[in-house]
């Protein structure tokens, strides 16, 4: 046999090893039941149990039971028989009929329960199943997003209006522009543009600028870290390719420079590393010296291995972009692709984004369906140079100095730019712990551990912000729990999803496409451009709906 042909033997022997032994993906027929190919599908649950249990619980009410997370108004289950021939199946106690003929049929039958979920919690019994040997397998899909009304949720419609009314005077007095999105049980009630995408060219006002859409895509800054790198280790710890409490060395084994041998994947993650908040890579003047310099991708990994730290490991907290620059770095070598052509094709894709990614002027989208960002480049209105700095208005690039030049705008700490439909998905995905639809991403069990207080400060989960009772009210407002996780970013986006709540909020702003006076962008000071005003709102229209 050539070699050739043996490699095309290999390859179909995986592909078959990997459909038998696959826990998470089914082949299902239609609700007829037909298994021709032509109507079968990829399911991917957010659980899959046999019924009855092979090691039951001695607890005999306590068996054949669980829970899981649903909407009212959908839901897909799916059953499988392994000689099963009769079964009784409640949801929310109330019981579905099953044929027993589609029992017999031996093909996985799929079943419409959107009439008896609920938001929140459901309950499942799978009981009395014959004859007695037999078992069933039974899955129940993610929940997804729809729209809906606020009534339906609870929301008071006339304090979201009036959010509106504060954000457009904001606009008229200068804000240039934003979008809000709004979710809870499973529903989007708002998503709403204002203002302008592109107000200024260089320091001119554009006479006809062109005004915000709910597409208008924006530079996420620093919320790259939770949407690209947080959720892409996620999902590598869930396989089992990343430990959070390994030492970073063993996936950059040049990463034991000047005390580096001590920090693991934790430290990065919680911001106990050592690390100082940033290094000017980009500039040859900067705090490390020249020999820091690099406006080269591949250059500047290197240099993240001979960084010196400011602090000892795991005894200080204190916010630092390099952390997930290695962060990012550690994503790129355990998988072997770029991080943005990891994320992209392995997350992004699979949840159907399509304005979700770095660098996207280069994978075909054009300027015109950004936010514009600094009017001066990253000039600071001509009170900065360096070498090759830009000195066009940005739109479509990213603002951030060290991944624009010295990581070719992919980094974990910054790149990323997308919509508020877009993010309202990933906000799901979050509340979903791993899953949308039939698409898994990672286990339950990793999310809840990403969303904890880190052991060494109540304000910061594995990764994300958390609100903390209040101790970071200027971004969470007063309101939102000490569930709350969340993230900001420079050029003006904000992050709160809040499991109690089942809520999650998206502010995309480009505030600082304003004009600078004494050194400070003008836009900083909208309260728009401040959240916790704007999220304060947001809770009031929920939890002071007395109607």
């Amino acid at each position: 046999m050539n070699k050739s042909r043996f490699s095309r033997y290999l390859a179909i022997l995986l592909s078959l090893f990997i459909l038998l032994t696959s826990s998470t993906g089914f082949c299902l027929s239609n609700d007829n039941a037909t298994s021709s190919a032509s109507t079968q599908k990829t399911f991917t649950s957010q659980f899959s149990q046999r019924f009855p249990e092979e090691d039951p619980t001695s607890r005999t009410l306590a068996r054949s039971r669980r829970v899981f997370k649903g909407y009212k108004g959908q839901g897909n289950m799916i059953i499988e028989s392994y000689g099963a021939t009769s079964v009784k199946i409640y949801v929310n106690g109330n019981k579905i009929s099953i044929p027993a003929e589609k029992l017999k049929n031996k093909t996985p039958i799929e079943i419409d329960i959107s009439k008896y979920t609920r938001n929140g919690d459901n309950t499942l019994k799978v009981l009395s199943v014959k004859p007695e040997g037999t078992y069933l397998n039974v899955s129940i899909e993610y929940p997804t997003l729809s729209y809906g009304k606020p009534e339906d949720v609870g929301f008071n419609s006339d304090i979201l209006r009036d959010i509106d009314k504060y954000i457009n005077n904001e606009i008229k007095e200068g804000f240039p522009s934003a979008v809000l999105l709004v979710m809870k049980d499973g529903k989007i009630i708002k998503n709403t543009a204002y203002g302008y995408k592109k107000k200024y060219d260089q320091g001119t006002i554009i006479d006809a600028p062109e005004k915000t859409t709910i597409d208008t895509i924006y530079d996420l800054a620093s919320n790259t870290k939770m949407y690209a790198t947080n959720i892409a280790l996620y999902k590598l710890v869930s396989e089992g390719k990343i430990d959070l409490q390994e030492y970073v060395h063993t996936y950059i084994p040049d990463f034991k420079q000047n005390g580096k041998d001590k920090i693991k994947v934790l430290n990065l993650l919680t911001h106990t590393s050592g690390f100082a908040p940033s290094v000017k890579f980009y500039k040859k003047d900067n705090d490390l010296g020249e020999e820091f310099f690099s406006q080269d991708k591949e250059k500047t990994c290197k240099l993240m291995c001979e960084l010196p730290l400011i602090n000892e490991v795991g005894k200080v907290t204190k916010y630092s972009d390099l952390d997930f620059m290695v962060l990012g770095y550690i994503i790129e070598e355990v998988t072997g692709q770029p991080l943005d052509i990891y994320i992209e094709e392995n997350i992004y894709s699979k949840l159907g984004l399509k304005n979700t990614m770095f660098n996207p002027t280069k994978k075909g989208l054009q300027e015109k369906q950004f936010a514009a960002t600094e009017i001066f480049g990253n000039t600071r209105a001509g009170s900065v140079d360096f070498e090759n700095i830009r000195k066009h208005t940005l739109q479509g690039e990213v603002h951030d100095e060290k991944a624009y030049y010295s990581m070719d705008g992919v980094s974990g700490h910054a790149g990323l730019f997308s919509t508020t439909k877009d993010l309202a998905v990933l906000c799901q995905l979050i509340l979903n712990k791993g899953g949308y639809g039939d698409v898994k991403i990672f286990d339950a069990n990793v999310g809840d551990q990403f969303a904890k207080p880190s052991y060494n400060s109540n304000v910061y989960g594995v990764g994300w912000n958390r609100a903390a009772n209040m101790n970071r009210i200027w971004m969470f407002g007063p309101y939102a729990s000490n569930l709350a996780i969340g993230h900001t970013g420079w050029t003006g986006t904000l992050t709160v999803i809040d499991p109690r709540h089942d809520l999650a909020i998206v502010l995309l702003t480009n505030k600082k496409h304003s004009q600078i006076e004494d050194g400070k962008f003008l836009g900083d000071g909208f309260q728009t451009g401040k959240y916790g005003s704007i999220v304060s709102m947001i809770y009031e229209a929920l939890l002071e709906n007395n109607k």
